[in-house]
C-alpha cells in the first residue's frame, strides 16, 4: 500500500509552473518512479506523511542533499513556526516548503480562479494557504529567531532560494466538468464532486471509500466494492457528520473515477 501511495504522490502534478502564482517559485525535480524502501509511521497526519515521501524522493536525486528537515524555530521557548526542509541542489541552498492538498472548485466563493478552490469541508481554501505561505511561513526564514539555526547549519541568507513544492488534486462540480483553468495546472484535475442528492444517478455503479492516506492512490479495481444501497447508508452518516469524503466510482463498463461526496 505504501508503494501505491508513493506512486500516487509522484503522479500528482505541481499546482502551477515557475512563479506564476503569488510569485512563489515551484521546486523543479525530475520524478523518478522507484520502489520506496523506507518505513513511514502510519499514525502521521497526511501532511507529515507526504513530507516523508518528499524526503525519500530527494534522496534519489544525485544533485540534491538534505541538510535539515522539520526545523522548529523557537523564541523564548515559544515555537514561531517550522521550516520544512533546507537542502542543497547543485550546491544552491534552498528553503523548501512542502504542500499537498485536495481542493474543490466552487464558483460561488470569491471572484478569481484561485479564490474558487476550497477544501472539501469548506474549512480552508487555496487562497488562505497561499497567503499563509507568502506572508507567514516563508518570511520566517528572515526572522531574527531563525538566524542562529541558519548560522549553525552554515546557510547564508543572501544566497538561499525560497521555493515551494506544492502538489494538489483538484475536483470540479459534477454538473460543470468542462472548466478550463487559466492560472492553475489543468493536469491537477483529478475528478469531480457531487452532493448526496445526485448519488441516485449512479444506482448501477459500485463504490469504494478509501481511507484518507489512500486518497493519494490511482484508482484500481482490486478493492472491496460497495453496492449503491450500502454506499448510500454510509453517505448519510458522512452527511450527518458534515464530512466530505473521497470515493471511487466504478461503472458497469469497468471505468473507475475518483470523486468527492460533499455534505454542503
Amino acid at each position: 500500500m505504501l508503494q501505491k501511495r508513493y506512486e500516487g504522490f509522484l503522479k500528482t502534478p505541481v499546482l502551477w509552473q515557475n512563479k506564476s502564482v503569488f510569485n512563489l517559485q515551484q521546486f523543479e525535480i525530475e520524478t523518478q518512479f522507484s520502489k520506496i524502501d523506507i518505513e513511514v509511521d502510519e499514525t502521521l497526519r497526511l501532511g507529515k506523511y507526504i513530507e516523508r515521501f518528499v524526503s525519500f524522493e530527494l534522496l534519489q536525486q544525485p544533485d540534491t542533499s538534505i541538510i535539515a528537515e522539520n526545523i522548529q524555530i523557537q523564541k523564548d521557548k515559544i515555537t514561531l513556526g517550522e521550516l520544512d526542509c533546507l537542502l542543497l541542489k547543485n550546491n544552491q541552498p534552498i528553503h523548501l516548503e512542502i504542500i499537498y492538498k485536495f481542493y474543490l472548485f466552487d464558483a460561488t466563493v470569491g471572484s478569481t480562479e484561485i479564490e474558487h478552490f476550497i477544501g472539501p469541508n469548506r474549512k480552508d481554501s487555496l487562497i488562505e494557504k497561499l497567503s499563509k505561505l507568502k506572508y507567514k511561513q516563508l518570511p520566517l526564514l528572515y526572522s531574527k529567531a531563525c538566524k542562529p539555526y541558519l548560522d549553525y547549519l552554515g546557510f547564508n541568507l543572501e544566497t538561499i532560494s525560497q521555493q515551494v513544492y506544492f502538489k494538489a488534486q483538484l475536483f470540479l462540480p459534477y454538473n460543470n466538468q468542462n472548466i478550463k483553468l487559466k492560472t492553475l495546472n489543468n493536469k491537477c484535475i483529478s475528478g469531480c464532486y457531487i452532493s448526496i442528492n445526485n448519488i441516485s444517478k449512479f444506482k448501477d455503479c459500485k463504490f469504494y471509500i478509501p481511507n484518507k492516506k489512500d486518497w493519494l492512490i490511482t484508482p484500481h479495481p482490486n478493492v472491496s466494492w460497495l453496492n449503491y444501497i450500502a454506499f448510500s447508508t454510509l453517505a448519510l452518516e458522512y452527511l450527518e457528520l458534515k464530512y466530505s469524503t473521497l470515493f471511487w466510482l466504478k461503472f458497469k463498463n469497468g471505468i473507475i473515477k475518483k470523486m468527492f461526496l460533499v455534505w454542503w
